[in-house]
């Protein structure tokens, strides 16, 4: 089978359910703990009728100078065979190469066309609104559609791809929200709803089964992350057009946020995954305070526990957890003491016998929080604390950086500046005042020819690998940048966009 995620019905997108049955005398029933059949049966028709009211559906819109790439996706996209766990297989067929289309004023309505759609959740009555970062990523507009079909123009508060989400907000008031559940508390064989806007049918709701919890994907990615690596598998039938839709309960409480499925056709086929509320509230809540997401790490490299390794190591007292082949410098688990060897097995006291059980664990924690950290030694079992940094060592807050903290503008090239100085393509830096771009040393007439070995043909090229640099997980956020003088003298330019 293939992974497929980012389903938003162009850059395809995807809803999780859940289901759980009993065999009756006659037929399947569902089983709700305190509640007798009638009443179970009930509480699926009331959480639906509820929960249709705060998931939204999202288009997303992009000027047409973007026509030449497929729902806003570079054709460089298309040889990444990664491609075929995101869409399918066999592959979509990537569009011919055409002209270059004249460049639209991107607030034109006229002059944009949509990328794609997706699902929203309604968090807060004052208009957020939780969804997938592949919803809305690459959007010059966001056009969102309550149930009660008003249309709303959105802004985006802020995103993190790592994780797959993005906080948006309308203009409106009084709105119906899904409250926050505790995915904590979600059992195998639970009944779920998903609730969502497959192939654009507004308001489809699906049910299914908790399949697993905390199930990574990394093998069925060939070891190629996903972001996160804790979802909630299910077995609800969902489709493109239902990323950013809800996991709901039978308390009427959102529980996951869908995102992915696996699939062979870009359809659903058995299987699908959810972002737990545990990540989502803590992402949310970041943005809404920060701007962007604190990260925490512990600061180690692991492998998972196998007899194998167990044999090989003379490891007796545990059989599953998290074996530590190193630990990073400056980083929490140093300081805590954690050496390489140990098996950690628990954080918070909760069970991490898997990566995917870690992830999830210190996602939900800033930098500056202490967590306790359970480990095996020597066949013997200890607990420390530990205070988690951010990627940068420190506990220090992460701002929200944009494209502006250059400090600078970027003009296309005249065909004589080009013909002179013997280039094809570049941008002219100008209008350098204080920012990172006068730190590092660029002055007014430099011509950036490539940064971080991208070939650079226009300004919103720089603008584009600047956003992706901020946005990356990387701990070295930083643009290496090549370029040329007017008089001709070549430079090297570094921009660390960390901080």
């Amino acid at each position: 089978m293939k992974l497929v995620g980012n389903l938003a019905l162009a850059a395809f997108s995807v809803l999780a359910i859940t289901a759980c049955a009993k065999a009756d005398d006659n037929a399947l029933t569902p089983v709700v703990k305190g509640l007798p059949n009638s009443e179970a049966l009930d509480a699926f028709t009331t959480v639906a009728e509820q929960s249709v009211n705060s998931v939204v559906s999202i288009k997303s819109f992009a000027a047409v100078r973007q026509r030449n790439s497929y729902y806003g996706q570079s054709d460089e996209f298309f040889s990444d065979p990664f491609f075929d766990f995101f869409f399918g297989s066999p592959r979509r067929r990537a569009p011919q190469q055409r002209r270059q289309q004249p460049k639209a004023d991107t607030d034109d309505e006229s002059q944009q066309q949509q990328l794609g759609l997706g699902s929203g959740v309604i968090i807060s009555s004052d208009g957020y609104v939780v969804t997938n970062n592949h919803v809305i990523d690459g959007a010059d507009r966001l056009e969102v559609t309550l149930n009660d079909n008003r249309s709303f123009n959105a802004t985006v508060v802020g995103s993190d791809p790592s994780t797959d989400l993005a906080l948006i907000k309308i203009d409106a008031e009084e709105l119906p929200v899904l409250p926050m559940g505790d995915s904590d508390e979600l059992r195998l064989g639970q009944w779920v709803l998903a609730v969502g806007n497959p192939f654009g049918l507004n308001s489809t709701v699906t049910a299914g089964i908790v399949s697993a919890k905390a199930r990574s994907l990394s093998a069925a990615t060939h070891g190629r992350p996903m972001g996160i690596e804790s979802y909630i598998q299910t077995d609800a039938a969902v489709n493109p057009g239902n990323s950013g839709g809800a996991l709901v309960n039978l308390a009427g409480e959102l529980v996951g946020i869908n995102t992915a499925i696996y699939s062979q056709t870009g359809n659903y086929a058995g299987y699908s995954f959810a972002i737990p509320t545990s990540i989502v509230k803590k992402i949310v809540a970041d943005i809404k305070q920060f701007g962007t997401v604190q990260r925490a790490i512990l600061g180690v490299e692991f492998t998972e526990l196998t007899p194998k390794l167990a044999k090989e190591k003379n490891i007796t007292a545990v059989n599953a957890g998290l074996y530590v082949a190193r630990v990073v410098e400056r980083s929490a688990a140093m300081e805590a003491g954690i050496k390489e060897g140990d098996v950690i097995v628990a954080i918070n006291g909760h069970s991490t016998v898997s990566s995917a059980q870690l992830q999830e664990q210190i996602n939900r924690y800033r930098p500056g929080d202490s967590i306790t950290v359970t480990y095996v030694r020597d066949n013997k079992k200890y607990t420390v604390n530990a205070t988690l940094y951010n990627t940068q060592g420190s506990t220090k807050v992460t701002k929200a950086n944009d494209v502006s903290v250059l400090g600078c503008k970027f003009n296309e090239l005249d065909e004589d500046t080009m013909r002179s100085l013997r280039i094809s393509s570049g941008v002219e830096v100008s209008d350098i005042s204080d920012g990172k771009a006068k730190e590092a040393g660029i002055k007014d007439g430099f011509i950036i020819l490539t940064i971080n070995n991208q070939r650079i043909t226009s300004p919103e090229d720089v603008a584009k690998i600047a956003k992706s640099v901020i946005k990356s997980s990387d701990p070295d956020k930083v643009m290496f940048i090549i370029g040329i003088y007017p008089t001709g003298r070549k430079a090297y330019y570094v921009i660390d966009l960390a901080d």
